[in-house]
């Protein structure tokens, strides 16, 4: 099989998706952690469409990629006037790169539909556009837009258009599946017919609205197309584009095309969680291969098996993409589920077959409750300390109250707006009772500034622990004001973070259990010591 290419298009296909709106600062990064993973060429935006792409192609002349090569990205002429007096294939050329990439009409449908043309216009538009940019210098791809909707409706206009590209000069034809909508045997014939027709390498770039995008991708390779486009975590427009993360490592792994080294590819995941960071979205953890549950294993049976034998449930090593074995806790757990993650967690308790199985009812009767451990390790790390029959709490709550009222002007009685809330905690360390108040923003603000006047008497350190995240979810199984409530809660130190889970039907209490919770996983975690 010949070398596949590797195209990315996540700075302009995958800014189209709802939400994302990458920085030129972002755009600059990505650039040089997709070069480093060894990505063969990057689309960098559309220069021609707005300020921010400009900006980004004249920055991006400063770095230094070692494996890229950076692509504009564009149109071909508008219709009925000369190549040279288009405004976007001129923008196109000023920018001073030498690849570039044009989209294309290949569906006569959308010619005549949408572009509102002739059908013989389209195809001199095509040829005049890549014409035009070859002749300054540059190597131009053509991105053949609805190519397998017009095959499907008029095959030998979709071909006309090709052929016509590849003796303008394009250096590649990459195939389209703008709409989503084809199925893989249909990607495998249409590929074939194209294959016939013409000499020049051809790409694939497919989108995922029948959520088959890598499967027609990989369809394709198979039929023999040398480039692949698509966008890191599948961004794009509607329901994405191919999901390049999935793409590289079925390429690698599975069909034995070696599109990236080793050590490339161990950074897949961390490459997946960057993009996901920069796009201001939380990564997706059922994303396959660089997913935080791609290789999480709940259900007892299946841990038993892989403590024993790890590839007995996941396909693959998961260090090979940076990727790592997740055990979770839950009410599916069998015993040998606690045990593996206390090992995992590096918990130096003893948990023999009979507290395993007593730890094991806890958790169920946690989870009935509606706590949840997949995502609180560190409340989890608590209920392992626990039940050890030697463990002391650093501190107990004997008592809180939380008033919460509206402030009024004294002289006119009028609403301020103004929310005040105090709480007030009773807490006992060492024999010691601990009564305090103070005031917050909100009843968990102060119920959190009232727990740490208690306690930074006795544990003056853990002034650096700071609560940086709080999420509330109404739980589905309940309705109404009766509702269960889990919170859960994100701190640091400034080094590490961790989380930790209440719940309760009262969201003050299920908020005091994590904060206390928060608290108490960083003092057994430091080993301080009551003074």
């Amino acid at each position: 099989m010949s070398k596949i290419y590797l195209y990315d298009t996540t700075l302009r296909d995958g800014a189209q998706k709802e939400g994302v709106s990458f920085s030129v600062v972002d755009k600059l990064e990505i650039t040089s952690r997709l070069d480093d993973m060894g990505i063969n060429f990057i689309e960098g935006g559309w220069p021609g469409s707005n300020p921010r792409d400009a900006e980004f192609f004249q920055k991006a002349k400063g770095l230094k990629l070692k494996n890229a090569e950076i692509v504009v990205f564009g149109s071909t002429r508008r219709a009925n006037i000369y190549a040279e007096e288009d405004s976007n294939l001129l923008v196109m050329m000023e920018t001073g790169f030498k690849y570039a990439c044009l989209v294309g009409k290949t569906s006569d449908l959308q010619v005549t539909q949408v572009l509102e043309t002739t059908l013989e216009e389209n195809l001199k538009m095509i040829a005049d556009s890549i014409k035009f940019l070859k002749k300054k210098g540059m190597t131009v791809f053509l991105d053949a837009e609805h190519f397998f909707d017009g095959y499907k409706h008029n095959p030998e206009y979709s071909l006309q258009c090709l052929t016509t590209a590849a003796e303008a000069g394009a250096a590649c034809i990459v195939l389209c599946d703008t709409n989503g909508g084809a199925m893989p045997e249909e990607v495998t014939a249409a590929v074939k017919a194209a294959r016939k027709i013409t000499g020049v390498p051809l790409g694939i770039h497919a989108h995922n609205d029948s959520e088959v995008a890598v499967a027609n991708t990989l369809a394709a390779v198979r039929a023999g197309v040398e480039q692949v486009q698509g966008t890191i975590n599948g961004y794009g427009e509607r329901c994405g584009n191919t999901n390049l993360c999935s793409v590289i490592a079925n390429l690698k792994l599975k069909m034995g095309i070696n599109c990236v080294s080793n050590a490339q590819l161990a950074k897949l995941t961390e490459v997946s969680h960057f993009v996901s960071e920069a796009a201001n979205l939380p990564p997706e953890p059922s994303l396959p291969y660089v997913g935080a549950s791609a290789f999480s294993h709940k259900a007892g049976y299946h841990v038993s098996g892989v403590a024993k034998w790890l590839d007995s449930y996941q396909h693959i090593d998961p260090a090979k993409v940076g990727n790592h074995l997740n055990v979770v806790v839950s009410e599916l757990s069998g015993k040998g589920n606690i045990i593996y993650k206390a090992k995992e967690r590096g918990l130096n308790v003893s948990l023999q077959g009979k507290e395993a199985r007593i730890l094991l009812e806890q958790i169920k009767l946690q989870e009935s409750r509606g706590f949840q451990y997949d995502n609180a390790e560190a409340s989890f790390d608590l209920l392992v300390y626990r039940a050890q029959p030697d463990y002391q709490p650093l501190f107990e709550l004997v008592d809180f109250m939380v008033v919460v009222e509206k402030r009024r002007r004294q002289a006119t009685r009028k609403d301020t707006g103004e929310m005040l809330s105090e709480a007030m905690v009773k807490v006992k360390v060492d024999g010691k009772l601990m009564h305090t108040a103070a005031e917050g923003n909100g009843p968990v603000n102060a119920l959190d500034a009232a727990l740490r006047q208690a306690l930074l008497e006795f544990y003056p350190e853990l002034a650096v622990v700071k609560l940086i995240d709080y999420k509330v979810r109404i739980l589905a199984e309940s309705t109404g004001t009766e509702s269960l409530v889990r919170v859960l809660i994100e701190s640091t130190d400034g080094i590490e973070e961790w989380r930790t889970v209440g719940s309760s039907t009262d969201i003050i209490e299920a908020s005091w259990l994590a904060l206390a919770d928060g608290l108490e996983y960083w003092l057994l975690k430091n080993n301080k010591k009551k003074k």
